[in-house]
């Protein structure tokens, strides 16, 4: 197999990690004002996910950096025709993290709900950003023969975006939701699954309709493989949420990771050899050839990544290991 062609896989994995993990992130930081009743509940929901959330975004800072190193031209366009979107998620986790660590420094009620209204807003703006972004780069923008992002902000906003921008949104906040559901224990388990039915009926019509627009708006569907998984991903999807109905939380979980798994996996075969589309003249696009860093980079980056990953991914294993007990009121940490 090309070097070029294994680093895209592997860029695809590593998003495909990204956003099975950050997803049930982001989706419990969502729903933290609401689900919690009290700042006890609030702490409780907070620390299903506090030993892992910062872990979870080396995923996407991973991805980044294979992107760069493999890719430097995709690397180069994506980050001047999306800048805008990216420094506003960037900002949104940067004001998530520090949410996380202030929150429990004044046990004043108004401090403590300003950071977790901060904590939801943190959440909230990378899935949907995720999904504008994702959905704009089988879309197409507009990319000149130079390799040069000539659109604005305003550009990357249509009504096939924005539906993709929810559809991200929401199939997080059912995902985060079914998390809850399998880390805390009593009553909350009950309002976490009334959540999470919620917010799957919602993501199922825009999931549904994502993948309707998807039909008429790219050309995803060409590939077989890309059309296989993101219907894959509706059953998966509709799966989990009957699972959730009868209450198997664990399955559910599955079924919702499964989905959004599968949605990652058919947008980057829809993708293939493409890296982002351009909307100006398709023999304009970035792909696996023209986008790539020389062979001798590629060979030193596999060589890197056949030692490292294997470690990181035993060590985060490691970590759900370690902290894969249930959290009560008993046992926070303020």
């Amino acid at each position: 197999m090309e070097l070029n062609i294994l680093w895209f896989i592997l860029v695809g994995v590593l998003f495909t990690g990204f956003f099975f993990l950050e997803g049930f992130d982001y989706g419990v930081g969502m729903l933290l004002p609401f689900l919690g009743r009290n700042d006890v509940e609030r702490r409780v929901i907070i620390n299903t996910i506090g030993p892992v959330w910062d872990g979870n975004e080396v995923w996407m800072i991973t991805a980044g950096g294979a992107m760069f190193a493999a890719f430097p031209h995709v690397y180069a366009t994506m980050f001047s025709g999306f800048y805008m979107a990216l420094f506003l998620l960037l900002i949104a986790l940067i004001v998530r993290g520090v949410a996380f660590e202030f929150r429990s420094k004044d046990d004043s009620p108004v401090w403590r709900s300003t950071w977790d209204w901060l904590i939801f807003f943190g959440s909230a703006v990378p899935a949907l950003l995720w999904g504008v972004a994702v959905t704009n780069l089988i879309k197409g923008v507009p990319i000149n023969e130079k390799m040069i992002y000539v659109g604005t902000f305003f550009d990357l906003l249509n009504p096939y975006t924005i539906v993709g921008g929810l559809a991200f949104l929401l199939v997080f906040l059912f995902h985060g939701a079914l998390f809850i559901t399998l880390k805390v224990e009593g009553e909350m388990i009950d309002r976490a699954r009334a959540f999470a039915l919620k917010a799957g009926a919602a993501a199922a019509v825009v999931f549904l309709t994502c993948v309707g627009l998807t039909y008429t708006n790219t050309d995803l569907f060409k590939s077989a493989l890309g059309g296989i998984a993101l219907w894959g991903a509706v059953v998966a999807f509709v799966a989990g949420y009957g699972l959730t109905w009868v209450k198997k939380y664990g399955w559910g979980f599955a079924m919702s990771g499964l989905a959004i798994a599968l949605t990652t996996i058919g947008f980057f075969a829809g993708l293939f050899p493409r890296l982002m589309v351009s909307s100006l003249n398709p023999a304009w696009s970035l792909t696996v050839y023209n986008a790539s860093s020389t062979p001798y980079t590629l060979k030193i980056m596999t060589i890197a990544a056949l030692i490292l990953v294997p470690i990181v991914l035993a060590y985060q294993a490691w970590t759900y290991w370690v902290f894969r007990k249930r959290v009560t009121a008993k046992n926070l940490e303020y």
